[in-house]
């Protein structure tokens, strides 16, 4: 089978499970989950997890919150704008005509989310933003722990604690409407996340591919209990390319939707994004020069960010 841009492997990622009640830090089950999640990140960018801490009657809310939410007039959608791109409504477009999405900035807070519920239901919504900052702040639990087992797999150790208070949570949730045929069509352009690290959540309906470092797509195949967590562009450039943000897209066939939500650790506005010393050496110059992440957004987003192979390489390689 070649490595035709259009050819899909049956591979599966990496599963990894974080539901053990013991995984703590120092703990031997701890450190075997991390070395897991160091290779299922160098091999692939991505992979799958399964974690039981969120409750099956939350993730079913979830989704009836999504198709509630996606429901609402476009014009009522319109109110959730923002300054940062890619954080307020976003659809409408003649290239993925199957997408819209929304963004909750903030979405573990509960003051945030209120006042995104009152920007589209003036008149309140309890159930709604219950049930968003109740998943945002349970799955920010499994974000925290794929963090710190990664900075400590390379080191970084003493700088766990400014690089968990250096960001904030973003929920990107999405809706693709099915293109009402058997062929195979764009939901999604392939991309690169530009964050920390994403972690994806999505109903039954499948469309999520990933591209591999030897640039074949894969078809990805979670299961309703498990989360497929992935490296951003930001990371990338934190730890000095010792991780990849890997490509990827949603591609849509048949009749029904699928909706996703991702949840996106970012780093907060004014926070440089830079590699520690401790990974800059003669094997390893600095691949990246300090940015700041909002900024790198907003070049992304102009047309010579969009041309580029690698935004980030374009923005602030060495």
């Amino acid at each position: 089978m070649g490595s035709d841009q259009n050819t899909l492997l049956p591979l599966h990622l990496p599963v990894i499970d974080f539901s053990n009640k013991n995984l703590k830090p120092g703990e031997q089950e701890w450190d075997l989950s991390r070395a897991h999640v160091k290779k299922a990140l160098q091999d692939y960018g991505c992979f799958e997890a399964s974690f039981d801490k969120i409750p099956i009657e939350l993730r079913k809310s979830i989704f009836q919150s999504l198709e509630e939410l996606f429901d609402l007039p476009l014009q009522t959608k319109l109110r959730n704008v923002s300054k940062k791109p890619f954080h307020g409504y976003v659809g409408q477009y003649p290239m993925v005509p199957l997408y819209e999405s929304i963004g909750i900035d903030g979405s573990n807070v509960p003051a945030k989310v209120d006042t995104f519920t009152k920007t589209l239901w003036p008149q309140g919504n309890k159930t709604f933003s219950k049930t968003i900052q109740s998943f945002s702040e349970k799955l920010s639990e499994l974000d925290v722990t794929i963090r710190r087992m990664i900075m400590e797999s390379f080191g970084l150790v003493s700088y766990i604690d400014e690089h968990l208070l250096s960001t904030n949570y973003l929920l990107r949730v999405m809706k693709y409407r099915g293109p009402e045929t058997e062929e195979t069509e764009l939901g999604l352009n392939a991309h690169t996340d530009k964050n920390i690290v994403t972690i994806l959540y999505q109903n039954h309906v499948e469309g999520l591919e990933v591209q591999t470092k030897d640039k074949i797509w894969i078809k990805v195949k979670p299961s309703q209990d498990s989360f497929i967590v992935m490296i951003g562009d930001s990371l990338q450039a934190l730890l000095n390319g010792r991780l990849h943000s890997p490509y990827h897209r949603v591609m849509m066939t048949g009749t029904e939707t699928r909706y996703s939500l991702g949840l996106f650790s970012i780093p907060k506005a004014g926070h440089v994004v830079t590699s520690p010393d401790e990974l800059v050496d003669e094997t390893h110059p600095r691949m990246f020069k300090p940015f700041d992440h909002v900024e790198f957004l907003q070049f992304y987003y102009t047309e010579a960010g969009q041309r580029s192979q690698s935004a980030l390489k374009t923005y602030c390689g060495m």
